[in-house]
């Protein structure tokens, strides 16, 4: 469901509507079919929905959209997020990982979601990639780290430390935390997206990766020995490598995932290339996720602004995933 009061009801609905223009397959939404219905209307869109459980999704698929309806009771003011719906937020996502792990769905795909809105209700996980980490540890019984990938036919591209402060990410950055998140792209690279031998570049964190630590030691003291551990397990590394000139198509062809050292390393390029078509994957999990690139976009929500491009994008590449994984 995501955020009901942003553009998740909205994008939910034109993708089921442009379903075979779209090539999706089969999905059922864990959401209020009121909230659906609602927004529909508003909308001025005619959208078949059906209240069904998950394991008869596929039936209705054709004619309706499935929605598994949620216990917790949700509201959507169009525009203005409401913590009081935080419960439901929460529960679809919850829910959601539940009926991947009892067979019931192959993959989930999650709307936006404001963590702003989490936050004010007591949420206690940095975001819900973090919260899917912990289910999925619980779910395997191993520690894990859930790992962010931004996706598109154009780009692969992981931000190694994600939502902090500029200021931070040197103090932040370890050896063993790319080294981590190296194993992680790679395995994921080989099981979900049929990579044979994965190859990585990883930018450097300073101007130039450090200009031979001429620009700050960060370069030659973490992010070279880290991509040598890497080399030295097998896995085709490369790096510290300039970020100004790692994202142009030549640089691009030589690699099928890059490591960035911070988010807007990795994000910038990303949505310039891929804006309405990247797809956010969690790598690391015990079961596939992916969700749209964009946020929650209040203030479009409810106009029919909103595309369907990434949502879609998300569907189509969670069943890829998955079907590869079985695959293999």
């Amino acid at each position: 469901m995501g955020e009901p009061s942003g553009i998740g009801p909205d994008i939910t609905i034109a993708a089921w509507l442009r379903r075979a223009e779209l090539g999706l397959p089969p999905f059922y939404c864990l959401a209020d079919r009121t909230v659906l219905a609602e927004r529909a209307a508003m909308l001025g869109v005619a959208c078949p929905i059906e209240t069904v459980t998950a394991d008869a999704a596929g039936a209705c698929f054709d004619h309706a959209l499935p929605i598994v309806q949620l216990e917790a009771p949700v509201s959507a003011r169009v525009g203005a997020p409401d913590p009081a719906n935080a419960q439901g937020v929460i529960e679809a996502i919850a829910r959601a990982a539940g009926d991947v792990r009892a067979g019931l769905a192959a993959a989930m795909v999650t709307n936006p979601i404001s963590k702003k809105v989490l936050y004010d209700a007591g949420f206690s996980h940095p975001g819900h990639t973090e919260f899917l980490g912990t289910m999925s540890a619980a779910w395997t019984g191993e520690p894990g780290r859930p790992v962010m990938m931004l996706a598109s036919p154009e780009l692969k591209a992981v931000p190694v430390t994600i939502h902090i402060p500029l200021r931070d990410v040197v103090t932040t950055l370890t050896e063993r935390l790319i080294v981590d998140t190296g194993r992680i792209v790679a395995d994921s690279l080989k099981r979900r997206f049929a990579v044979a031998n994965p190859r990585l570049a990883v930018a450097g964190v300073n101007p130039h990766a450090g200009e031979s630590g001429s620009i700050g030691d960060e370069d030659e003291r973490i992010v070279r020995p880290a991509v040598a551990v890497l080399q030295a397990e097998g896995i085709a590394a490369r790096g510290p490598l300039p970020a100004d000139t790692l994202f142009h198509p030549a640089a691009r062809a030589t690699y099928d995932a890059v490591l960035c050292m911070y988010h807007d390393q990795a994000l910038i390029p990303v949505k310039t290339l891929a804006f309405d078509h990247g797809v956010n994957v969690t790598l690391g999990l015990a079961f596939v996720r992916t969700s749209p690139d964009h946020g929650t976009a209040f203030d479009i929500a409810g106009t029919g602004k909103a595309d369907p491009a990434s949502l879609a994008a998300s569907l189509r590449l969670a069943a890829e995933l998955r079907q590869n994984e079985l695959a293999g």
